[in-house]
């Protein structure tokens, strides 16, 4: 009777600490686990850093698994690893102290990458899943918890995929740190990655999926979120100087078009400080490259993104916000509000429709951007490349754009010959604002768009800058409201073939007009 009573006391106290987050002290928390965990060093695992120890924790999830699931736990230490395998019902669990680090490619302890039947449109680290550090395939719940780190340590960042351009392929070694595809109920919570290969973390076709309070400093990608539903992301501190931090995408991994919808990104950072720097506290500036460090919804994009939120969220030394929609799929109803970004490469917001129609040619059709509306937006130390850039296509306009309190201290600098510059229409380019050159309006620049309006903006620039404020090409409808900048030229705008234009509590640019009309 007594140890049926305290078995039901153990249980209950684990119970209040998963499910209640209770705070207990630590020596409780390791004896509940302790007692009631299956213990990867029962199961041979050494925890030195030298011997492979991916096989005795294959094995404590095997045994969890078959006895209905529960709690893998990895004491203290560091587990040389190839590729473990999750299956239902488990939550490994990663005390404070523990590292799974990633073992050398030489080692071949990598599971090698499952067939893919039909023609890969994705590059290879969006098509392969086996090849990974730690990975699922249609499980369900299933999560990865503690204060523990995974450490990538033999992990590629390299794929297949050049400027845009697939090549096909598996890359041959373990490129990914956590991969999951079709799995329901996940979640991913306190844990630290660092050195993450092509992508520290990758969802895929995943149903209600939860990623929380996590510390990514990679080399690569921070999160992709690509063809989910039911996805939350939040509290996390994503470092990715050579990529992006969160980046929802929608490729043709899954043989069809798929949203990724009903996601919400929120009080999270992202950053593009030198890999490393952001868990030990130095935060070096990363040299400004291809991107680096921001929120990207693309570039893959043949399903599309629909019903989605980013909210309270810093950005910092990174690229700014990108939505973009090159791949025949529908942006619809996007919100993106209350954001912070100081010292901004590149542009501090991009908003897109292009046509690469990476995919099957039989499925192929013109994009969609609609309903999108991004507010509370304050940025300090903007590059001078670009300013807001909003472009959709000839006879394909970005309908329905809002942009609402908005302030951007621009760098400046900007010549009146860059000002006078024809800007190229992306086509069928690859969707980054540096391929294009200098933007010729250092605002904002808006070009084939239906219905847009610009409510309470404020530009300032450090350094006077001779281009236009703003430029609006094959616009239906613009509406500007409280509109502030400062008079450093006589070319404050350009129109052209704008109609429906309504303008109000922008005197000097309602004078500019008046003056050119005239």
């Amino acid at each position: 009777m007594i140890i049926r009573k305290n078995i039901k006391n153990m249980m209950w106290l684990w119970a209040t600490i998963v499910l209640s987050n209770v705070q207990v002290c630590p020596a409780q928390t390791k004896s509940v686990l302790a007692a009631m965990s299956y213990n990867v060093r029962s199961y041979g695992a050494k925890g030195n850093g030298k011997n492979l120890d991916h096989n005795a924790i294959n094995k404590a999830i095997i045994d969890c698994n078959a006895h209905g699931g529960g709690t893998v736990y990895v004491p203290a230490g560091t587990y040389l690893c190839g590729s473990i395998r999750l299956k239902d019902n488990i939550n490994l669990y990663l005390d404070a102290g523990a590292k799974i680090l990633g073992a050398p490619a030489e080692l071949k302890a990598y599971d090698e990458p499952e067939a893919f039947t039909d023609t890969a449109y994705q590059d290879g680290g969006h098509t392969y899943f086996k090849n990974s550090l730690i990975w699922g395939i249609g499980l369900s719940n299933v999560s990865i918890t503690g204060n523990g780190m995974i450490d990538g340590g033999g992990l590629t960042r390299k794929d297949k995929e050049i400027e845009g351009k697939v090549l096909g392929g598996s890359i041959g070694t373990g490129d990914k740190a956590i991969a999951l595809k079709l799995c329901k109920n996940v979640l991913i919570r306190d844990i630290t990655i660092f050195h993450g290969g092509h992508f520290a973390i990758i969802i895929t076709g995943c149903d209600r999926t939860t990623l929380d309070n996590l510390n990514i400093d990679t080399n690569r990608d921070g999160i992709d979120i690509d063809c989910c539903v039911n996805t939350v992301v939040s509290n996390c501190r994503v470092n990715s100087p050579g990529d992006d931090a969160i980046c929802p995408k929608s490729s043709y991994a899954l043989n069809k078009p798929v949203f990724t919808e009903n996601l919400i990104i929120t009080n999270c950072q992202v950053s593009a400080f030198e890999e490393g720097t952001l868990i030990d506290g130095r935060r070096i500036p990363h040299a400004v490259g291809w991107s680096g460090g921001r929120i990207k919804f693309g570039t893959e994009s043949n399903g599309g993104f629909r019903n989605c939120v980013v909210s309270n969220c810093t950005f910092w030394h990174s690229n700014g916000i990108a939505l973009e929609e090159v791949d025949g799929g529908t942006i619809d109803n996007i919100t993106i509000s209350n954001i912070t970004m100081m010292n901004v490469n590149h542009y501090p917001i991009y908003v897109t429709l292009g046509q690469r129609n990476r995919g099957p040619k039989a499925t192929m059709k013109m994009g969609v951007v609609r309903n999108i509306l991004i507010s509370n937006i304050y940025v300090i130390g903007a590059d001078s490349l670009s300013g807001i850039q909003l472009t959709g296509m000839p006879g394909y306009p970005l309908e329905n754009i809002t942009l609402q309190n908005i302030n951007i201290q621009y760098k400046g600098g900007g010549t009146k010959i860059q000002g006078q510059r024809n800007f190229p229409e992306l086509g069928k380019g690859y969707p980054e604002p540096f391929l294009l050159g200098v933007n010729p309006a250092y605002g904002i620049y808006g070009r084939h768009i239906r219905d847009l309006r610009l409510y309470n903006m404020s530009f300032t620039t450090l350094k006077p800058d001779e281009r236009p404020v703003i430029i609006a090409e094959d616009v239906n409808g613009l509406e500007i409201d409280r509109f502030r900048f400062p008079v450093a030229t006589n070319d404050l705008f350009r129109f052209t073939n704008v109609s429906n234009l309504s303008i109000e509590h922008a005197p000097a640019l309602d004078k500019a007009l008046k003056k050119q009309s005239n």
